[in-house]
């Protein structure tokens, strides 16, 4: 059950990050603020 879960929550995020990005600029910026975000958490 656990395994269902794990994986309906990541093809909900992906969709959700997908949907975000309508170009590859877009998706470069959002990869570029996840990654401060981590800096700035460690």
């Amino acid at each position: 059950m656990k395994k269902i879960w794990t994986l309906t929550f990541t093809l909900l995020m992906a969709a959700t990050v997908l949907a975000g990005c309508n170009t590859l600029e877009g998706a470069g910026e959002d990869i570029e603020q996840g990654g401060e975000e981590i800096q700035e958490a460690a």
